[in-house]
């Protein structure tokens, strides 16, 4: 706008672009004064920013509930080890860009609804009760979204700590499962134990025997037997034929029972090799414990008030525009805006009589009327009121001139039943016609 008392400076291309953000119209602030062009430029920066902030949170919180799980007590092995760890996940990082950049999108076109559908209030600077109240619905909204856009921001601001926290959580858990897994199976071993007992047991006393049997011969063949010098003698032999008895009766015994001994064992090995696989997914388990809720968790018990404050700054954010607009004072672009409304109603017939009545709550109602739709329904009602006339008009003209046909020439539209034509022969007197010679004096007369 330039004039001689006032010239505003020309508005650069980005200007222009959040002016649109913010849903301003630009033939309007282009006529304007600069303070309405950098109010609406404002009001479509927090926009655009809220859109950027929301498409960074949905992309973080993506790849959080989606990239595989790592164990934060490897990860530190790692790290430790070779000084260098990068778990990101490049397919999951593309699907959570992706993710990001719609979540973005959607967020952004919301904030901009809002932003823009939010009325200006009575024009002064003050909130009043029922601007509140009519903003209510939007508030919440905006609060909602801040809500999801502040935790993954929240989360990734405090990584280095909560990634410590988890790692104390992890273990913990990895312990605790351990714990209960081997319990579980010592119970199971047990049992099995208990089952080879009665098998052991027997071996065990053969073995003791043939031990002592063993002992006695070797006693026997040192000293020798009635003074004599070593050598097997009869004893020795008996003992030594009593510790083959005994170790043969212990072999039938294994044989007998080798085929449940095998089983026992291999159900052993087998029940030792479910506990490493059991103990290995308690470990996989233990690494699950790293979603987007654990970290939101630990980041509440971390710092539950700065966590509280980084909440409130996002909804302050959120917020701001629409607190902005219902404490907006008036200017030259409002103003202008207006006029223009009115212009385009008063151009399509449109009429608004504010205040006019009351509804039955007590709220004052204004009453539209649309003139252009009177004037249209009018000429409608009009011509389809004129089209019945002619109508009935065409209706009894048909009527008369078919009449005055049968007048001119009654005999074409009178036979009898069989068909045969009746002459008609009129008297002067105006009496009944009479009929002639050999017509039949029963025949009734009907019209073609």
């Amino acid at each position: 706008m330039e004039t001689s008392f006032y010239k505003n400076p020309r508005p650069s291309w980005l200007m222009r672009q959040f002016w649109k953000i913010s849903g301003g119209d630009r033939y309007i602030l282009e006529r304007s004064t600069y303070s309405d062009q950098v109010k609406y430029t404002c009001m479509g920066g927090i926009v655009l920013a809220t859109g950027a902030m929301a498409a960074l949170a949905g992309g973080y919180a993506f790849y959080t509930i989606f990239a595989p799980k790592g164990d934060a007590i490897d990860d530190i092995k790692t790290i430790a080890a070779s000084g260098h760890y990068d778990p990101t996940d490049i397919p999951t990082l593309i699907l959570a860009t992706i993710f990001g950049l719609f979540w973005g999108a959607i967020i952004f076109n919301i904030d901009r609804f809002i932003v823009t559908s939010t009325g200006k209030g009575d024009g002064t600077e003050a909130i009043t009760r029922q601007e509140l109240k009519s903003a209510l619905p939007r508030l919440i909204m905006g609060t909602i979204i801040a809500f999801t856009i502040s935790k993954p921001v929240e989360i990734r601001m405090f990584k280095s700590e909560i990634d410590a926290q988890l790692y104390q959580t992890q273990l913990e858990a990895q312990k605790q499962y351990e714990i209960k897994t081997r319990k579980n199976f010592e119970d199971r071993i047990k049992d099995l134990d208990k089952e080879n007992s009665g098998i052991q047991n027997n071996i065990e006393h053969y073995m003791k025997v043939i031990a002592v049997k063993d002992s006695l011969w070797n006693l026997e063949t040192s000293k020798g037997q009635g003074g004599r010098g070593q050598g097997e003698g009869p004893m020795a032999r008996s003992y030594k034929a009593e510790r083959d008895r005994v170790e043969g009766e212990m072999n039938r015994f294994i044989s007998l029972n080798k085929s449940k001994i095998d089983d026992i064992q291999k159900r052993r090995t087998q029940m030792n090799g479910e506990l490493e696989i059991a103990l290995k997914k308690n470990k996989t388990v233990s690494a699950g414990l790293d979603g987007l809720l654990e970290r939101i968790k630990i980041s509440h018990e971390l710092a539950p008030g700065i966590s509280l404050f980084i909440t409130l700054l996002f909804m302050a954010i959120e917020l701001t525009p629409i607190f902005f607009k219902l404490m907006l004072i008036k200017g030259p672009y409002d103003y202008m805006e207006e006029n223009i409304k009115d212009l385009v109603k008063a151009q399509n017939g449109i009429e608004i009589q504010h205040d006019y009545y009351k509804d039955k709550e007590g709220l004052e109602r204004d009453l539209v009327i649309h003139h252009e739709v009177d004037r249209m329904t009018s000429m409608k009602v009009r011509v389809v009121q004129a089209q019945k006339e002619l109508n009935e008009y065409i209706i009894d003209s048909w009527k008369t001139k078919q009449k005055e046909a049968i007048d001119n020439n009654l005999e074409a539209y009178v036979t009898t039943l069989t068909g045969e034509t009746i002459p008609v022969v009129e008297n002067d007197n105006g009496q009944e016609p009479v009929k002639e010679e050999g017509a039949q004096k029963d025949n009734r007369f009907t019209l073609s």
